[in-house]
């Protein structure tokens, strides 16, 4: 029997991370199948996977991507966030990469929008532009299809952020303070960002908002009858490169983390290059990334 937080690691890491378990045999073999629907490896494996149980389990690093990906068209990672859970510190610590933020695309040879490497590549291409323009190396991804979100935090039963401002968004209204959103008014949560000052970084804040509520609701032992729901919509929508035994792992040793976690902005200035706008982010920015990083997951 599973302790609570095995199903919705998909969608937690897809979305956020570590998720919630099940009950049975029945939801055992359910979840096993749907992940083994999700798992797709990369096409080159540069480096071991980190240990992940025992007393030399490691800290990780995973890159969530959110695409619009349509029939005929692979679409672009319009959403990019990196995530790095320390079972010592049981801690994590998340941030967004702006879609917009101009780097060597890896694979290409030149600098362009980094959510365009998924456009070119598929995700090898996106999981090595990252880890160059942070220097750290990705252990996991999660790619899920965005047009599933809203499914997605409906199968939670909805998720409670706290609203900086408030502001219309696709013909809905959302109050400041706390607020509780069903799937749709989530997603148009998500998404606002031309009323909001700081742009797509307060987008980003909010993107984060959804998914640390996504992990805290899909943890509550309320959402255990929700399995099955949960399950159809991971196995359609997300991808991974992480194993059922993997996930089992992890949810075994690293659950405590989603107690503290820990975020950041990526700083940087918006710019027109030959008439295409990017966000720049100096070399000391960079630098700056990458030091958090590898503190992290020291």
């Amino acid at each position: 029997m599973f302790k609570k937080a095995l199903i919705i690691i998909g969608c937690l890491i897809g979305l956020g991370i570590v998720g919630a378990g099940g009950y049975a045999y029945y939801l055992y073999d359910s979840a096993k199948d749907a992940v083994n629907e999700m798992h797709e490896p990369l096409n080159v494996d540069k480096k071991p996977k980190p240990i992940v149980t025992g007393k030399d389990k490691k800290p990780i690093s995973i890159l969530l991507m959110g695409v619009d990906e349509r029939k005929n068209d692979r679409g672009r990672s319009d959403t990019m966030i990196v995530m790095t859970v320390n079972p010592e510190k049981n801690s994590m610590m998340m941030f967004n990469i702006p879609r917009d933020t101009r780097t060597e695309i890896i694979g290409k040879g030149y600098e362009d929008k980094i959510n365009h490497a998924y456009a070119f590549g598929g995700v090898q291409m996106a999981v090595e532009t990252v880890e160059n323009f942070i220097d750290v190396p990705i252990d996991y991804y999660f790619k899920v299809n965005m047009e599933s979100f809203q499914q997605i935090v409906d199968s939670v039963g909805g998720v409670t952020v706290n609203n900086p401002f408030s502001f219309e968004q696709s013909g809905m209204n959302f109050a400041e303070g706390q607020i509780n959103l069903n799937g749709k008014e989530a997603l148009a949560y998500s998404r606002m960002r031309k009323q909001d000052t700081k742009g797509d970084l307060g987008r980003n804040d909010r993107q984060k908002q959804v998914i640390t509520s996504i992990i805290n609701e899909g943890a509550k032992v309320s959402s255990i009858t929700k399995f099955d729901n949960i399950l159809s919509i991971l196995g359609d929508n997300v991808k991974t490169n992480m194993t059922f035994d993997e996930m089992k792992d992890i949810q075994k040793n690293y659950k405590g983390a989603r107690k503290k976690v820990e975020s950041f902005q990526v700083e940087g200035n918006g710019a027109k290059i030959d008439g295409i706008y990017y966000i720049i982010i100096s070399e000391e920015e960079r630098n700056n990334i990458t030091t958090k990083v590898k503190e992290h997951l020291s």
